[in-house]
């Protein structure tokens, strides 16, 4: 390999490199904005995830969906206590067994009734399906709207009309007070034109639960009661105790960047910095070519050679711990070798004694 004579443009090179991560983050940012239903997201980065207390519907053979995983398979039940009316819910979805005959919504919507209560044989809906989570502050909240026409469901005394309902406490009643039905109307005039009530929309039962943490280990399925209601019986309050609205580390989803992505691109753009950074070196301040263009060139060049080395290292260090051959042993004082040249020296000293003694 030969790298050529002229310049390299160094930095326009590394300038591209350098955007190509960038712009693949960007476009995998885009996807990780996509919110999942039942999920949110807080301002501090905290994750919160209800799609496992959806109360899920059996299959018609009667076994569990094969996506439940332990969720729960009933609607969930409130205590209505003062109100006089039991509540069934479900968070996130329609409830589980179906219900007919909705008080002031149409058949077709019937399905997507997520919060009910049933008063004289009447059901009244709190609102259609959503699973628009939202996150305010330190408060996880869920909204139902769309029910019951809220006069739908107002208790009348014997003997009252819709209008006096309407117009109850509007004025007050003396012994002067006329009534406007007792005014005769003219004949000659036209159709009359709608009163400003009759013009107003029809405002409708609605449901807003509230999510709290439960961090008791032996907690089981969530639990939902009834808080409040308004005096008009339009907007419902409850609250729910579940152990996955506690704050969470978002999962990684397919499609999206996750760590060990990042840790590659962040790995990548290193080596190409370091590469063309060394390159670029070598070339313009040393005035290297070839292969000593290369950053550390002596220390790849002899890296085989270390690996050798480092090999023979350990594999002499672990023949130590080899057990030695067995067979015949050598014995002090044979006839022959090491034995044999150790009896002479032996025989030497004493000789030189035993003159040293004589003399």
């Amino acid at each position: 390999m030969r790298f050529a004579s002229e310049p390299w443009p160094v930095a326009s090179a590394l300038l591209a490199l350098l955007s190509l991560p960038s712009i693949s983050l960007a476009a995998d940012a885009d996807k990780t904005t996509t919110t999942l239903p039942c999920t949110a997201t807080s301002v501090s980065g905290a994750f919160f995830d209800l799609r496992p207390d959806i109360a899920l519907k059996l299959n018609p053979d009667g076994s569990k969906p094969a996506h439940s995983n332990g969720a729960p398979l009933a609607d969930y039940h409130a205590r209505g206590y003062d109100y006089g009316s039991n509540f069934t819910l479900n968070i996130c979805g329609a409830v589980v067994e179906p219900v007919e005959d909705v008080i002031g919504v149409d058949e077709g919507k019937w399905r997507n009734v997520s919060a009910y209560y049933v008063s004289k044989g009447d059901v009244y809906s709190l609102g259609s399906q959503s699973t628009n989570l939202v996150s305010r502050g330190k408060e996880l909240v869920l909204q139902y709207t769309g029910g019951s026409p809220c006069d739908k469901g107002r208790k009348r005394s014997p003997g009252t009309s819709s209008r006096s309902i309407v117009h109850d406490g509007a004025a007050h009643k003396g012994s002067d007070y006329e009534r406007k039905d007792d005014v005769p109307t003219p004949t000659n005039t036209s159709a009359a034109k709608p009163s400003k009530e009759t013009e107003e929309p029809k405002r409708r039962k609605s449901t807003t639960i509230f999510f709290s943490c439960d961090r008791d280990p032996g907690a089981g399925a969530a639990v939902a009661s009834f808080i409040a209601t308004d005096p008009e019986e339009c907007a419902y309050v409850f609250k729910v105790r579940s152990q996955h609205a506690c704050a969470g580390v978002e999962p990684h989803t397919p499609g999206s960047v996750g760590p060990g992505s990042i840790f590659a691109i962040i790995f990548a753009i290193a080596v190409l910095v370091y590469l063309l950074g060394g390159i670029f070196y070598q070339r313009t301040v040393a005035h290297a070519r070839g292969w000593k263009q290369l950053p550390n060139y002596s220390l790849w060049a002899n890296l085989w050679s270390h690996i050798c080395d480092f090999f023979v290292l350990v594999t002499s260090s672990c023949a130590r711990f080899l057990p030695s051959r067995r067979g015949y042993q050598y014995i002090a004082g044979s006839s022959g070798g090491r034995g044999r040249s150790t009896r002479e020296d032996e025989n030497r000293l004493i000789d030189q004694y035993d003159e040293e003694w004589e003399d």
